[in-house]
């Protein structure tokens, strides 16, 4: 049975509308061709991302998402997406956008990756915001 599940590591936080968001998610890896298996959301802090950050991907910088992958068939999603409520906050001033917004945004943008889009160069980039606004639509909560 597919599952979506949401932690918090090192903060206090409640995610509402978990169905929707579920629905959601499950919604855009099925229109992406993609199966279901288990997804992990973990909301935690910038300290706690950037050590992972640090250990993981020796970047020593803060960031607001780090997915992975933890698929072992192809078209199977398997993977867990830890995301930093600090940045979410910041970003959503930066850009004008309120913390709830720009954490759904930041939870298709991980969930994207495991699709297989990347980031990494303009192109990549620009299609990735065309994905995220994209799906961000179809969000109903």
């Amino acid at each position: 049975m597919a599952k979506i599940t949401f932690f918090t590591e090192d903060i206090q936080y409640t995610l509402k509308h978990k169905t929707s968001i579920r629905n959601w998610i499950d919604a855009t890896i099925l229109a992406e061709g993609y199966q279901l298996q288990e997804l992990n959301f973990i909301l935690c802090s910038d300290d706690y991302l950037l050590r992972i950050n640090q250990d993981y991907l020796q970047h020593d910088d803060y960031t607001d998402v780090i997915t992975f992958d933890n698929s072992e068939e192809l078209k199977m999603i398997v993977g867990d997406v830890f995301i930093s409520l600090d940045r979410i906050k910041e970003n959503a001033v930066n850009f004008k956008s309120t913390t709830l917004g720009e954490l759904f945004r930041v939870m298709i943008h991980g969930t994207l990756h495991l699709l297989g889009y990347k980031d990494k160069t303009k192109a990549a980039k620009t299609l990735m915001t065309e994905k995220e606004d994209f799906y961000l639509a179809k969000l109903v909560i």
